[in-house]
C-alpha cells in the first residue's frame, strides 16, 4: 500500500493555462513582448547616444577664513588680521559642457529629475564659441571686479572710508542726464555735498526719490561745473542719475585671492564677510560653518545670483549648516532647501554681518527667512 502521506498532490491548473489556445490572448502577450522588448532598446539607446546639453550642478566651494594648497585662501597686507574658529564658504556652480565631452542621454534624464542638476540646451548655457568666450572672459572682469568691491564694501561697513575718484564713464541716450553730464566728468558734489567716497554717492542718492531735481558738481576740463537735471527710476523705486561711473578706489588695504578657477561676481558677500572676519578681533562664528553667495556692490548693496538651488546642495555637502541668500532669490529657495541646511536671506552685507554674528552666538531667532 502507497502511503497517503508521500503520494503526490495533484496538479491543478494555472489561472492562464487557459490563454494558451486562446488567439486573442497570445497576440496580446505578442503586442506586450514587442512593446516591452521596444522600451528596452530605447533606453538602451538614450543610456549611450550623445546629446547637445550642458549639466550643471554644485560645484567646489571655498573658506574664505581658510586654506588652498596649504596657503591661506584670502590674503590681508596693511592691517593687523585676526584669526577665526569658524568657516565662510563662498559656493559655486559646476557647468559640464556636452561640447567637449558629449553626455549620453541617460545622464541627461537622471539630471533632470536630480534636485541637484539642472539641464537646459547647450547653445542656451555658452552660445556660439565667440559668445562662449565673451562670456568667459567677461566673468573674468566679474570676478576681479568683485573683489575690489568686496574689499571697499567690507571697509565701508567697518567704518573705514575708502576715498574714491568717481569719473562719467557713458550717458545714455534718453537719460535725463544727456545734455549736461558727459563722458568724462568726475563727479565732486551733489546738491553742494562734496563727495569723497563711494559711499558719500550713494548716500546721496539714497535720500533722492525718482523725479526729485539733483544739482551734480563736477570738474570738467579743469573748470568746476554744475548741472541741474531730475532722477530717474531704476525699475525698483530708487532714484538714479541715469549714468554709468568708473570709480577708483585708493585702498588702505591690500587683499590677494589664491583663486584661479571661479568667475563671476557672485562670491563678493562672502569675501567680504571674510575681510570683516580677519580684520576684526571678535570670533564672530564661534566655530559655525556657514556658506552663502551674492553679489556685492561697494556700497554694500546684495544682489542676486544664479544656480542657488545647486549653491545650497554644494554647502550642505560641504558640511555647512547654514547659509546666507540673496532676498531676490528667495522664490528660488523656497521648496529647494537640502534636509539639515538652515537658510537665512540678506539683503545688504550689514544683515549678513549681523546674522553671522547670531549665527555665532546659537541666537538666530530674529534673523529673516525666505
Amino acid at each position: 500500500m502507497i502511503d497517503p502521506v508521500s503520494m503526490p498532490a495533484p496538479i491543478e491548473p494555472t489561472p492562464y493555462e487557459p490563454l494558451l489556445n486562446d488567439p486573442q490572448a497570445q497576440r496580446r502577450a505578442a503586442v506586450l513582448s514587442m512593446t516591452g522588448l521596444a522600451i528596452s532598446i530605447l533606453i538602451a539607446v538614450l543610456t549611450v547616444m550623445p546629446s547637445a546639453y550642458a549639466i550643471g550642478g554644485p560645484g567646489p566651494t571655498f573658506d574664505t577664513l581658510g586654506e588652498k594648497d596649504g596657503a591661506p585662501l584670502v590674503v590681508i597686507s596693511g592691517a593687523p588680521t585676526y584669526t577665526s574658529t569658524g568657516e565662510l564658504r563662498l559656493t559655486t556652480v559646476s557647468v559640464s559642457d556636452a561640447g567637449e565631452t558629449p553626455f549620453t542621454m541617460g545622464r541627461v534624464l537622471a539630471g533632470w529629475v536630480s534636485p541637484k542638476q539642472y539641464v537646459m540646451p547647450r547653445e542656451w548655457v555658452f552660445g556660439t564659441p565667440e559668445q562662449a568666450d565673451e562670456v568667459a572672459q567677461q566673468a573674468q572682469t566679474d570676478w576681479i571686479t568683485s573683489q575690489e568691491s568686496a574689499t571697499v564694501a567690507a571697509l565701508e561697513e567697518l567704518g573705514r572710508p575708502v576715498p574714491a575718484v568717481i569719473t562719467v564713464a557713458a550717458v545714455p541716450d534718453g537719460s535725463n542726464a544727456a545734455g549736461h553730464l558727459q563722458e568724462g566728468d568726475v563727479l565732486v558734489a551733489v546738491d553742494g555735498k562734496d563727495i569723497a567716497t563711494y559711499e558719500d554717492m550713494a548716500n546721496a542718492m539714497a535720500a533722492k526719490r525718482p523725479g526729485d531735481s539733483i544739482t551734480v558738481t563736477v570738474e570738467r576740463k579743469g573748470s568746476r561745473v554744475d548741472e541741474t537735471f531730475t532722477t530717474t527710476d531704476d525699475g525698483q523705486g530708487n532714484a538714479i542719475m541715469g549714468i554709468y561711473v568708473d570709480p577708483k578706489f585708493t585702498l588702505p588695504i591690500d587683499v590677494t585671492v589664491a583663486i584661479d578657477e571661479v568667475g563671476g561676481p557672485s562670491a563678493g558677500l562672502m569675501f567680504s564677510l571674510g575681510i570683516m572676519d580677519k580684520l576684526t578681533q571678535e570670533d564672530e562664528l564661534n566655530g559655525a560653518k556657514v556658506a552663502g553667495t551674492g553679489t556685492i556692490s561697494a556700497s554694500g548693496d546684495v544682489g542676486p545670483i544664479g544656480g542657488i538651488r545647486m549653491k545650497m546642495w554644494g554647502a550642505h555637502d560641504a558640511g555647512s549648516g547654514y547659509f546666507l541668500a540673496p532676498v531676490e532669490n528667495c522664490n528660488e529657495v523656497v521648496g529647494n532647501i537640502p534636509s539639515g541646511l538652515d537658510v537665512f536671506s540678506v539683503d545688504n552685507l550689514d544683515d549678513a554681518y549681523k546674522a553671522i554674528v547670531a549665527i555665532g552666538k546659537g541666537d538666530t531667532s530674529s534673523l529673516a527667512t525666505c
